[in-house]
């Protein structure tokens, strides 16, 4: 006897079940390095809805990989719950940079080798472009105008013939025309400079993974990781630290210990922290220290009492006779200061 298919039950598919296979499913088509987030899915009647949200390496064509992706994840899904997927949504949201190779480190002993760096960083120099950019168009936009309208008939400007006028009335021995000079002079050698001079001053090169890669730190970042790690010193409570290509100067005021130990100590610290900066060239250290208004030296180390002699039961001290004890105050006194009392002026007289 047949059982009609109404009659022998349901089979339901959970959509947790159904979330968790599509998030396998888009696993299996992600390239090498991908991984993926999350997912969702939707169960309506025999039909299903999913979402996954993948993690894509760098570099990759987000499209192509997205689209054979959900391909895997409708197909798979819908081969494996028995329900249809209409709809299947992939969504990119990450993307990973892969660790770059290790570097061979470079053979020791080779002259002038101080890391690898690549290409100077040339400063761009928008200010100088647009300004010398927008004079440029101005006058040549004047001229221009000028002769397009002299050539049809027209009187030219006044501001060219005052010009002609003035350029013909005045030699190079005048001072107008020698300042003119001057300053035409100046601003011609600003940009040779700009066009020949790499700039951007305020950089710092660091060492490159690769010679493609070029890297730069600014200064005042780099004196700033070096002033805190000098705050961080004891005895140092204040610090100024100036940055250059080849050297790092630091003033370290001390607010309390021995000067010379917070400078050893400062030493050491920045020493340590300068290659961590990760520069082409190491700038060289110079550290100098001096000591606050609110100083306060370490405190002396005091010896342990001794064991204070006796002579038939009293003090030695007390024993001695007057001169004795004179001179033997004269010995406390330069140990723990002086501390003279009310009755030693008169005693002192009495004994001279």
């Amino acid at each position: 006897m047949t059982v009609p298919a109404a009659g022998r039950g349901t089979t339901t598919v959970a959509p947790r079940a159904v979330r968790r296979i599509a998030e396998r499913a888009a696993a299996e088509a992600l390239p090498d390095g991908g991984s993926v987030i999350r997912g969702s899915a939707a169960v309506r009647g025999a039909s299903a809805r999913i979402a996954v949200g993948v993690r894509l390496p760098y570099p990759v064509r987000a499209d192509e990989a997205a689209q054979r992706i959900r391909e895997r994840a409708e197909t798979r899904t819908a081969a494996l719950t028995g329900l249809s997927v209409p709809r299947a949504e992939v969504r990119v949201d990450a993307l990973s940079v892969a660790a770059p190779p290790p570097v061979p480190e470079a053979e020791p002993g080779l002259p002038g080798d101080e890391g690898g760096s690549g290409p100077r960083i040339w400063a761009q120099r928008r200010v100088p472009a647009a300004v010398l950019a927008a004079v440029g168009a101005a006058a040549c936009g004047l001229l221009l105008v000028d002769v397009i309208a002299v050539r049809f008939g027209g009187a030219p400007a006044g501001w060219r013939t005052a010009l002609v006028d003035w350029a013909a009335a005045h030699g190079p021995a005048d001072t107008a025309v020698r300042l003119a000079g001057v300053g035409a002079a100046l601003v011609g050698a600003w940009l040779l400079g700009c066009a020949l001079l790499p700039g951007l001053r305020r950089r710092l090169r660091m060492a490159a993974p690769a010679p493609e890669v070029r890297a730069a730190l600014d200064r005042t970042a780099a004196a700033r990781i070096l002033r805190e790690r000098a705050l961080g010193v004891p005895g140092v409570v204040q610090a100024r630290v100036s940055v250059r290509r080849r050297r790092a100067r630091v003033r370290a005021g001390v607010g309390y210990g021995r000067p010379e130990e917070v400078r050893a100590e400062v030493v050491r610290v920045l020493g340590a922290s300068l290659p961590e900066l990760g520069l082409r060239r190491t700038p060289a250290l110079r550290v100098r220290v001096r000591r606050e208004p609110g100083w306060r030296a370490p405190e002396a180390e005091v010896p342990e009492a001794a064991e204070v002699p006796t002579v038939a039961g009293r003090p030695a001290a007390a024993a001695s006779g007057p001169h004795d004890r004179h001179h033997g105050g004269a010995q406390d006194g330069d140990l723990d200061g002086p501390q003279d009392g009310p009755g030693d002026g008169p005693r002192n007289s009495g004994e001279a």
